[in-house]
């Protein structure tokens, strides 16, 4: 029997392959530039290792956010769980979406300001990117402080990311955070969060 074109398809129970892939990618990805910006700012000796290791990763980021949020338009995402308040899901719709602001915003921060510096862009020996601001000492510092600020807001907004999808996973127990992993388990859509037993 042929399926009903105008019935509805329930939403998805967990975010598509692609999703799950480039958000544990990115995140350990951004984990690691975070470290590595700290690294460069607290030790002259590692800096220009860790800047040519910078670039070409924050580069890479950049790229894959843009894959990433074509992905997220492109497919139908799980609901929140049903216990989850109208407050909670619209703020953690700011979060999300704030997220990939921060994720395109960053790397083109930092571009931009090696450009204003008059830096090379070095993805790899042989290969630099392109400039896309005049030299300037003006934007240099300007950028340079902005970069830093945006870097620590990213370090606020992944803390407050993570806390919740820890307690969604350990408290809770609603499934949300599975919807992100490759457990069996699905969102709660009952209202009333499991008793007991871990994730599967």
């Amino acid at each position: 029997m042929a399926r009903n074109k105008n019935i509805p398809s329930a939403p998805p129970t967990h975010f598509n392959i692609t999703a799950r892939i480039l958000h544990w990618l990115m995140a350990s990805m951004i984990l690691t530039m975070l470290f590595v910006g700290l690294g460069m700012m607290t030790s002259l000796t590692w800096r220009p290792w860790l800047l040519d290791l910078h670039i070409p990763l924050g580069i890479a980021i950049l790229l894959l956010v843009i894959i990433r949020f074509i992905n997220r338009l492109s497919f139908a995402v799980p609901k929140m769980p049903a216990g989850v308040s109208s407050f909670q899901s619209k703020a953690a719709g700011i979060l999300h979406w704030a997220l990939y602001g921060m994720m395109l915003a960053l790397p083109l921060t930092g571009w931009a300001q090696l450009s204003a510096a008059g830096f090379l862009v070095k993805l790899f020996p042989g290969m630099n990117l392109p400039s896309i601001l005049p030299q300037s000492p003006f934007l240099f510092a300007w950028l340079h402080d902005t970069h830093k600020v945006m870097a620590w807001m990213l370090f606020l907004m992944v803390v407050g990311h993570l806390s919740a999808a820890l307690l969604h996973a350990w408290v809770y127990r609603d499934g949300l955070f599975s919807s992100i992993t490759w457990s069996r388990k699905t969102i709660d859509r009952s209202g009333q969060s499991p008793a007991g037993g871990a994730e599967s």
